[in-house]
């Protein structure tokens, strides 16, 4: 299916020359001259070589067809994690290059959509949020709230994030996946 190249965005799957490149980032460009650009950062799926590409914003681009279902995370391999579709139990694993940095955030039970092209997965999508817990941080300063300024934390799943000052260790947060930056603290 051909697809305008501005219509394009990070997840979306494309056939380029044969291959099946996802892609990883994308930037629609209007200079204050000249025509408007679309800039692609992709990756190849048959061997995860990283490409950039620019098409103009009216350029058509091959969207290649892919099935995206729901999936429900069940444990870390080794080299890949393994998946179980929620509606046939049907069981998927997902190389850990396929992931990329996103492996940090995935918790047991999570529900995540994972897009397969016949039957291979090429990417996944984590919901736009996850509950941490705060394993270690600062110490709370008394009247320190007023200020505006971010201290740094370690997170239950091993990353680093910066949290308001009034955050203690063991306290529950919501971070956004897309970054790791702090959102708010959980309501539980």
């Amino acid at each position: 299916m051909k697809v305008n190249a501005s219509a394009l965005r990070n997840g979306n799957v494309v056939e380029m020359d044969g291959k099946l490149y996802v892609i990883l980032k994308a930037d629609n460009i209007q200079p204050g001259k000249g025509t408007p650009v679309t800039q692609l950062e992709m990756r190849r799926i048959s061997d995860g070589v990283k490409t950039s590409e620019r098409f103009r914003t009216t350029e058509q681009v091959e969207r290649a067809f892919i099935e995206e279902n729901d999936f429900q995370f069940l444990y870390d391999e080794g080299e890949a994690f393994a998946f179980m579709q929620t509606e046939t139990f049907e069981q998927v694993s997902v190389p850990k290059d396929v992931m990329g940095d996103q492996g940090v955030y995935l918790q047991e039970g999570m529900v995540v959509q994972i897009s397969l092209h016949e039957g291979v997965p090429v990417s996944v999508s984590l919901p736009q949020r996850v509950i941490l817990e705060v394993t270690e941080t600062e110490p709370v300063i008394k009247n320190q709230t007023a200020t505006s300024s971010y201290k740094p934390a370690m997170l239950s799943n091993g990353m680093r994030t910066g949290v308001p000052p009034h955050i203690s260790v063991g306290q529950r947060i919501v971070v956004n996946t897309a970054d790791g930056s702090y959102m708010e603290r959980a309501k539980d």
